[in-house]
């Protein structure tokens, strides 16, 4: 999905260089008539590495450039010189990057620390010059090894993003209002559904210079696992979060169905979701008054499984409670 210079999934194909091949050379040298087999090795094939990099937060700079070759090895020579390596090929990625094999689907590895580094095709090895095969009944063998060919791979890169509180909720649930108003983050606020089409990252400032990390995507609806809307798509974006936080607004239809189908949709495209803390926050509570407050929370008493907390984006009421709230979750 691309919105601005947002890129979180880029399919690309990778191929690692060619193994130089052995050199077939019998020393020459005035005066010495036989001087035997001197052939070099050839260098290895590039390798193509995905290294990690923690100032980057989006795969835009692999939007427009699908192909990565690695260079081939050079060939062995006379004097037992080994041919010169391929050159290496560097993939940079923001951490929380999965690489799969496009065609099975499967995870191949994940990239989650800074200038981590996993090689993803190997180059080829290189050949063994003739030197090697001498023996006292084949002394001047006019063969050698032939490099390795290269390995060649079609990827696709997704990135997860990598926040401690993730915001759930339905389209207009105010999630990007509460980001606005926790972080210094600047998302898209209209009043429409999906005004949110990529994920926003906000730093929550707390007490004595602390920080977390809060994460803002677009709205789920029922139905998100099968594909509708745009849940699923970016429901990975969650997937490392720590804590789920569920916003949604006071003036529901019924509070704990919407909290049951949210949890229902996360269910079903990753159970281990629900492993997860879960906190409940009542969003735009500032159309309540304090009587009505009170028979909702009555209400909500006897309902709600977990905990929640009033808040109200716009009024800025209960947004310290949240942060005490969420702080003491996430250091327990």
């Amino acid at each position: 999905m691309t919105e601005g210079n947002f890129v979180d999934y880029v399919k690309m194909f990778a191929c690692s260089g060619n193994g130089g091949k052995g050199s077939v050379h019998l020393h020459r040298e005035k005066f010495i008539t036989k001087g035997g087999p001197d052939g070099g090795d050839g260098g290895r094939g590039g390798h193509v590495i995905v290294r990690g990099n923690e100032h980057l937060w989006t795969l835009h700079h692999l939007k427009f450039k699908r192909h990565f070759r690695a260079g081939h090895g050079g060939s062995g020579s006379k004097s037992r010189s080994s041919g010169a390596d391929g050159e290496d090929v560097y993939i940079e990625v923001p951490l929380g990057t999965v690489i799969r094999d496009t065609d099975t689907n499967e995870i191949l590895f994940e990239i989650t620390e800074n200038q981590e580094e996993i090689i993803l095709c190997e180059g080829g090895k290189g050949g063994l010059g003739n030197w090697h095969f001498r023996s006292s009944t084949n002394q001047t063998p006019r063969y050698a090894q032939p490099g390795l060919p290269m390995v060649e791979k079609y990827v696709t890169i997704e990135l997860k993003i990598l926040a401690d509180v993730g915001l759930v909720g339905f389209p207009n649930a105010g999630k990007s209002t509460l980001l606005s108003v926790i972080t210094s983050a600047k998302p898209k606020i209209a009043d429409y559904e999906f005004t949110t089409l990529k994920p926003n990252l906000g730093i929550v400032e707390y007490r004595d210079f602390q920080s977390f990390v809060m994460a803002d995507i677009p709205g789920i609806i029922e139905g998100a696992a099968e594909g509708k809307g745009l849940g699923h798509y970016f429901l990975r974006h969650i997937e490392r979060n720590s804590i789920l936080l569920f916003l949604i607004p006071a003036d529901a239809d019924n509070i704990r169905k919407q909290y049951d189908i949210l949890l229902d949709e996360l269910r079903r495209y990753n159970p281990e979701m629900l492993d997860k803390d879960r906190l409940i926050a009542i969003s735009k509570s500032d159309m309540l008054d304090e009587e009505l407050k009170a028979e909702v929370k009555q209400e909500l008493d006897g309902e709600l499984p977990i905990d929640y907390l009033f808040i109200s984006s716009v009024a800025q009421t209960g947004i310290v409670q949240l942060k005490d709230h969420l702080w003491t979750m996430l250091n327990r």
